[in-house]
């Protein structure tokens, strides 16, 4: 009987730590920065995809790869909040259609090049974003109108 009440006092301040250390680790959050976007650098205004394409990469692309990043409610809640903030500032490095290089062609195709494999080939958006954001996985006829279109943009 008294290894009862010795494990359940055990079990309450434990209990207690645990919530004092997730309350005390909101005050440790990431900013979520969306940078300004000038309309003439993003690639919806200086080069518009076809309506289709263009809804597909806002659709699933934008909140990681663009300046217009969504930010979710659970995205302020650490520690899911460290892994969100890392992966929306790696995407925008690898990839930010808010700054498109406008001035080099070269550049741009190799961009879609990039794009339509990754697109292509599955591996974008990735699985441990689709799992949440389920409305966000492409179709097969939107991957194949991608492909399409970059091979298009990408022939020279």
């Amino acid at each position: 009987m008294r290894y009862d009440g010795a494990m359940k006092k055990r079990m309450r301040w434990t209990g207690g730590i645990i919530a004092i250390a997730i309350i005390a680790l909101q005050f440790f959050n990431p900013p979520h920065e969306n940078p300004s976007v000038k309309r003439e650098n993003d690639l919806m205004a200086a080069h518009p995809p076809p309506p289709a394409v263009a809804a597909l990469l806002k659709n699933s692309c934008y909140d990681c790869h663009s300046s217009e990043t969504k930010w979710p409610w659970y995205s302020y809640i650490a520690p899911v909040s460290w892994y969100i903030v890392r992966d929306v500032n790696a995407g925008r490095a690898v990839l930010n259609f808010s700054d498109w290089p406008q001035d080099d062609p070269k550049r741009v195709r190799k961009r879609w090049r990039h794009i339509g494999d990754e697109v292509e080939g599955g591996e974008m958006p990735p699985a441990n974003y689709t799992r949440i954001h389920r409305q966000t996985l492409p179709s097969e006829q939107q991957r194949a109108d991608l492909a399409k279109w970059v091979k298009e943009q990408t022939e020279e």
